[in-house]
């Protein structure tokens, strides 16, 4: 008997350097996505629009989030993991929602 196993990994995060962390506090969610494999939200600041990519719906969920965790126009303090290419994004390790409450992003 042959089982199927869920692949450990679908892509490589080699993409993000976790050497880094960035801080950034009181951006705008505008647009948070929550499909598979992964989650993402998008943030601004000034005129910089920030891609982070987040673990899955899944996983996320027993993190404590939900599909409507963020909405547009919500005001949160992100930490992520930058890209490496240097463009305005990365990998999303914690938000903290408006009422203080931090949430993993992986």
């Amino acid at each position: 008997m042959i089982a199927a196993q869920p692949a450990a990994a679908h892509h490589s995060f080699a993409m993000f350097d976790q050497t880094k962390q960035v801080e950034l506090d009181g951006m705008l969610v505008t647009k948070f996505t929550w499909t598979n494999p992964h989650a993402f939200v998008m943030v601004q600041s000034g005129q910089t629009t920030y891609a982070l990519e987040c673990s899955s719906p899944n996983l996320m969920t027993h993190a404590g989030w939900n599909y409507q965790t963020l909405k547009a126009g919500d005001k949160v303090d992100i930490v992520f993991y930058p890209l490496r290419n240097g463009k305005p994004g990365g990998m999303l390790k914690t938000v903290k929602l408006a009422d203080g409450k931090v949430l993993s992003g992986w």
